[in-house]
């Protein structure tokens, strides 16, 4: 992907090296100069199925004006970031809004294994469908059925649901059907 990550914060911050395997938050100017990357992965881990719908190009990753927050790791020799996981501040906690990975085994799991960790905690919940979903419930990570916590959740948004407490909404100009998970407040 080419963003040099070790040089980046040695430059920027005059610090030996950057931990390896080790989950840290970029934000303002760091996620500016990451965007290109950070859209890399996120592209790579949707692209199989059409893509994200609200990540179409790096515009789509600000730093200076982001209310997101871009969690990124590097896992291997190289000092380029291998996964990222995007979160949201919500009133109900921390939303799960995308991931992102080099396309590597290690990869796919250290963004997964966090996302399920987290996702178990109060505060952090996620909507989901398809694979991913199958996969965060192999991992314990609890469903939300309760209609009242998904309206709380996804206050202000145009939600239809339905019996097996899936719910049909709007993202990115497309209708999509999908399931609460985790833990919102």
């Amino acid at each position: 992907m080419g963003f040099n990550l070790t040089k980046y914060f040695r430059n920027q911050y005059l610090i030996e090296d950057v931990d390896k395997n080790v989950w840290m938050d970029l934000k303002g100017q760091e996620l500016d100069d990451f965007a290109d990357e950070i859209f890399g992965l996120i592209n790579n881990a949707y692209g199989p199925i059409g893509g994200h719908p609200n990540y179409n190009s790096p515009d789509n990753v600000v730093g200076s004006e982001s209310d997101a927050i871009y969690s990124v790791i590097d896992l291997d020799d190289d000092p380029d970031i291998d996964a990222v996981n995007v979160y949201k501040l919500k009133p109900s906690g921390k939303k799960s809004v995308a991931m992102g990975h080099d396309g590597t085994s290690p990869a796919k799991r250290a963004a997964i294994n966090i996302k399920a960790i987290l996702l178990k905690k109060p505060g952090y919940y996620i909507e989901v469908s398809g694979k991913i979903k199958d996969i965060l419930m192999s991992k314990g990570v609890p469903i939300v059925t309760d209609e009242g916590t998904i309206r709380r959740a996804l206050k202000g948004k145009d939600i239809k649901i339905f019996d097996d407490g899936t719910y049909s909404r709007k993202i990115g100009g497309n209708e999509y059907r999908k399931t609460m998970m985790g833990n919102p407040l």
